[in-house]
């Protein structure tokens, strides 16, 4: 199968695909963090390009439930929060919308600001053998729900403490947006 996944740098998606023997490609705007066929640039210039399947992973910093305070600091509207918001909304449909026949796209729950359509299914970490709570929402067209492939229980000593990976300092966006392994492998196995 000839598969995209867009939006990610990190690697993690991509080569669970390319493990069970699929040619993958990742795109972002940034470079790679590890080896592999990777386009640098706007995935826009390459979704028309044949895919079978997508996998997008777009920026969620202005349609996130959880930057919907930014929206109306000292309760006056940001107008330019908005418009940004506006213009990721504008992406994430270019990606659901695709010439694909099956396409994931993941982000968290969406501010209801922006009207996105109704998600398909939400996951979690805990699911797929991680001992985290990171709800993640995926919009599917032509695929089945994502099936748990590793229930973890989250009992008091099971929990890593503290929010691990929302951690302050320069890597912190792309430490939040790296796909867990558990999952990119259980969509490698059930999509692949």
């Amino acid at each position: 199968m000839k598969i995209l996944v867009a939006c990610e740098y990190s690697g993690v998606v991509r080569d669970a695909f390319i493990k069970r023997g699929h040619d993958v490609i990742s795109c972002d705007i940034l470079p790679t963090d590890v080896p592999g066929p990777h386009y640098q640039g706007d995935v826009l210039d390459i979704i028309n390009d044949g895919w079978d399947l997508m996998i997008a992973h777009p920026p969620c910093t202005y349609l996130s439930n959880a930057g919907a305070r930014h929206l109306y600091p000292k309760g006056v509207l940001n107008q330019d929060r908005l418009q940004k918001g506006m213009e990721a909304k504008e992406f994430f449909m270019a990606l659901i919308n695709a010439p694909i026949p099956k396409i994931c796209v993941e982000n968290p729950i969406p501010s209801t600001i922006y009207e996105l359509p109704k998600y398909t299914q939400y996951i979690e970490p805990y699911e797929f053998g991680h001992p985290f709570k990171k709800r993640t929402c995926l919009w599917l067209k032509n695929l089945p729900p994502l099936m748990a492939t590793m229930l973890v229980c989250r009992t008091e000593s099971t929990k890593i403490p503290g929010n691990w990976f929302n951690k302050g300092g320069k890597d912190r966006q792309k430490n939040r947006a790296k796909t867990f392994q558990g999952i990119a492998d259980a969509m490698a196995q059930q999509w692949g």
